[in-house]
């Protein structure tokens, strides 16, 4: 009874909610959940997203569809999985006059923009479409001194660090709107850059972390044994970073292989985390500035990124695999008429999940057509239950010409992971050959975390693998997905 009095205490305290919330959706590119210290990290420090956790709700089971840029970025606009949206590969732009949520909450009378990495292309069949005004990053961009471009063409070149910039343009649009039009709910999605390859710190990180040595994870000198041969050949090991654009030092004389493998991890791990830090003062920056605004109350704050990144684990840098360090987005929403400060969440949500979840809490009705399912009750933390108890993924982009990744998909659930590389580019562009056999992983999640043995084989899991595949053949059904007809 207790419990049950705390609970009804809580949700009273919470200020009421405005009918038409603003919305304030930053997003990062690569940025790893283990690379949060509210996640538990242990390499760095970043207080202030830890500050939009400490006011609202961590989710810990938040998972991207496929873990690339373009496509991931595609499934959280439109709210549908790749094969229905179009964006499978880097090289498939999105096409602008698909529904997206942006579009939605335009019609519904809010004032939108997108400012910072686009990366679904440009032209007019692909620029941003849905919002009042946009200024974003020419494909990848630049860390220092980017252009950027506006709708009919406009470039706008000036100088300094990207962070800064689009955090400079996403205060300045909240301002600007709040001077003209306070009345009317805004939503704007800041997208940075930053952590994405190839790590470019600012110059008052330059020297940030000298004096330290950043520990090696679990898993660094993880030999692949027993994994997928296609995995085994995979190209994002340490030495597969280029000295110069990578590591931006020329590699030390008289190392041998170990000590050269431990000395790159080093300059990449401490880079990537140099772009972390920048990120996480502009997010300090941004929160300020909604306090000062007196807008704290009346806006939902989202944090994640496109998809998770390998800081080592397996020996790995980049992502596209459906291993849990690549799998797993960081995903951390405050509002605090609706949301319980300090909460966490462990059911399993996809990023095709969030474009209903922020439209019904910001009182926007969702077409029938969005795939994803709204989360908004589990933020405020009613019981679900019902709630899916896995999820399907796809990665399509098939021997790409740089990471050698495979086509693969597979399901998760809270326990254990099953995954299938088709190894088949399927005439996807940016893929490419040779068709190689069918393999595949299982892992058991509970006895082995870090996913280290693979048991597909393992004649006591073949009820288990069995069940797996049967949930497989599901989930693609469900969102209508074709699975390969040559799998054995």
């Amino acid at each position: 009874m207790a419990s049950l009095l705390s609970v009804i205490n809580k949700k009273a305290a919470m200020s009421i909610p405005k009918a038409s919330p603003n919305l304030v959706f930053v997003m990062s590119d690569d940025h790893a959940a283990h690379a949060i210290s509210c996640y538990g990290s242990a390499i760095v420090s970043t207080p202030n997203l830890d500050r939009i956790a400490a006011g609202g709700m961590r989710f810990d089971a938040s998972f991207c569809t496929n873990s690339i840029c373009a496509p991931s970025r595609a499934a959280i606009l439109t709210g549908t999985y790749n094969h229905i949206n179009g964006v499978t590969t880097l090289d498939t732009p999105l096409d602008n006059t698909k529904w997206t949520f942006p579009q939605e909450l335009q019609r519904a009378g809010y004032t939108t923009a997108m400012i910072g990495k686009w990366h679904l292309g440009h032209g007019p069949a692909a620029d941003p479409a849905g919002f009042d005004e946009w200024r974003v990053l020419p494909g990848q961009g630049h860390y220092h001194n980017p252009v950027m471009l506006e709708a009919d063409g406009r470039v706008v070149e000036r100088g300094g660090y990207v962070t800064d910039l689009i955090t400079d343009d996403t205060i300045d649009f909240i301002d600007r709107h709040q001077a003209t039009n306070p009345d009317t709910p805004f939503a704007v999605l800041c997208h940075h850059k930053a952590p994405h390859r190839s790590w470019e710190p600012a110059p008052r990180h330059f020297n940030l972390f000298d004096d330290v040595q950043i520990p090696e994870p679990e898993t660094f000198g993880d030999d692949l044994a027993g994994r997928a041969e296609v995995i085994q050949a995979v190209k994002m090991r340490m030495m597969d970073l280029d000295p110069v654009v990578d590591l931006k030092a020329t590699v030390p004389a008289g190392l041998s292989l170990d000590e050269e493998i431990s000395w790159r991890y080093q300059r990449y791990i401490k880079d990537y985390l140099k772009t972390v830090v920048a990120i996480d003062e502009n997010v300090g920056r941004l929160l300020d500035h909604l306090d000062e605004a007196g807008l704290t109350d009346d806006t939902i704050v989202v944090y994640t990124s496109d998809q998770g990144f390998f800081l080592g684990e397996h020996g790995w840098f980049d992502k596209r695999l459906m291993y849990e360090e690549s799998l797993s987005m960081p995903l951390l929403v405050r509002y605090p008429p609706q949301i319980e400060a300090g909460s966490r969440c462990e059911e399993i949500v996809v990023n095709v999940d969030f474009a209903p979840t922020l439209l019904e809490l910001m009182n926007v009705e969702t077409p029938s057509s969005v795939q994803g399912r709204s989360f908004a009750p589990l933020l405020r933390g009613d019981a679900v239950s019902d709630w899916p108890e896995s999820m399907y993924y796809r990665y399509w982009m098939h021997r790409d010409g740089s990471h050698n990744c495979p086509a693969h998909y597979g399901v998760r659930t809270k326990t254990h992971k099953l995954i299938c590389y088709y190894n088949d580019p399927l005439d996807q562009p940016g893929a490419s050959g040779p068709i190689d056999p069918v393999e595949w992983e299982l892992f058991d999640l509970v006895a082995d975390p870090y996913e280290i043995n693979n048991v597909a084989d393992d004649p006591n899991y073949h009820s288990l693998r069995d069940e797996l595949m049967a949930e497989l053949a599901r989930l693609q059904a469900m969102v209508g997905d074709e699975p390969l007809d040559r799998l054995d």
